[in-house]
């Protein structure tokens, strides 16, 4: 299987204000004349980790990394005021139009994988390709499958421990109830909340246990954040119309793209990418048998690897690389 490409420094480093609130952290690595491909991050809430950038040969990319609001590095981090999909879109092609880039590559995985299509059916004629992973569709049903009923038949442990800190009253409503925690004064509570919700989340998306991942989710900072972050987004239906992405999908006509997807994704089930790639007639699926949800499982990594290959072979005669 194709590994991971070797890490990476940035040779560039951006603070960007987009909000009298809001400063989004941007980076950028690899080649300053390659194909511009911006990676859009999980969450919503998470950030860019260090190993974002490695799924991109450094000779071909002008790779752009940046966390969204009030996640990873940018600030203040756990904000949630001015914080919607409109206002992440608007970021983005501030970005874009900031670094001086005319078209880019959009790689996104989980949540990254629903921002990256809203932008592209928003601003198609800046996009040249997509790459997306673990497809979610944000609908209320893709919500209540992680957060309700679905993923919780599968690991019905896990779902113990998950809801640990919340009233029994509150198992109905189990975001908002997340979300009523985060808004407390009670600092301990908040902690133990953001934990839970981190740990589910990590120990539901691979295949394997896998406990680096695991652990990493449960920093108390990154934590803090997707937890406050995602309850927000989560509680209030992403601040979607119901079925948008599908229903808005034949703006994604000139748009090609690729879509890798773990067969054994507890976390957004196949059926997500199915219907997208039905809807989107310009993309290719690539089903991984032995995968879920994270981009750290081994399979998962070598088709995601495979296919920005692709596109660079693509495009590397327009960007000579």
């Amino acid at each position: 299987m194709l590994p991971l490409y070797p890490e990476l420094k940035p040779y560039a480093r951006h603070r960007i204000k987009v909000s009298d609130v809001h400063e989004l952290y941007v980076d950028e690595s690899g080649n300053k004349e390659g194909i511009p491909v911006l990676f859009v991050h999980p969450g919503p809430g998470s950030g860019c980790e260090f190993d974002s950038r490695r799924f991109f040969s450094p000779d071909k990319y002008r790779i752009i990394l940046f966390d969204q609001r009030g996640a990873g590095r940018s600030l203040p981090a756990g904000e949630i005021s001015a914080n919607k999909p409109k206002y992440l879109l608007a970021d983005m092609e501030q970005i874009r139009t900031e670094l001086g880039i005319d078209k880019w590559v959009l790689f996104g995985g989980g949540w990254g994988s629903t921002l990256a299509l809203l932008y592209a059916e928003a601003f198609p004629e800046s996009v040249l390709s997509l790459v997306l992973r673990g497809i979610f569709l944000a609908r209320q049903k893709d919500i209540d499958w992680i957060y309700q009923v679905g993923t919780n038949r599968f690991c019905p442990d896990h779902w113990e421990d998950f809801i640990a800190p919340l009233a029994a009253s509150d198992h109905d409503q189990v975001c908002e109830a997340f979300q009523a925690l985060m808004l407390g004064d009670n600092e301990l509570a908040r902690m133990s909340a953001a934990k839970a919700w981190s740990v589910w989340e990590a120990q539901c998306a691979t295949l394997h246990p896998n406990q680096r991942l695991i652990k990493h989710y449960s920093n108390p900072h990154r934590s803090m954040a997707r937890c406050n972050i995602g309850s927000y987004y989560y509680s209030n239906g992403c601040f979607l119309e119901e079925n948008q992405i599908l229903r808005d999908a034949p703006k994604l006509k000139e748009v090609p793209g690729i879509i890798v997807h773990g067969r054994f994704d507890l976390l957004s089930p196949f059926e997500n990418a199915h219907l997208l790639h039905q809807a989107w007639p310009e993309s290719q699926l690539y089903i991984v048998r032995e995968a879920g949800h994270s981009a750290t499982e081994p399979a998962l990594i070598d088709a995601l690897i495979r296919a920005t290959r692709t596109i660079a072979n693509r495009y590397e005669r327009e960007f000579e690389v």
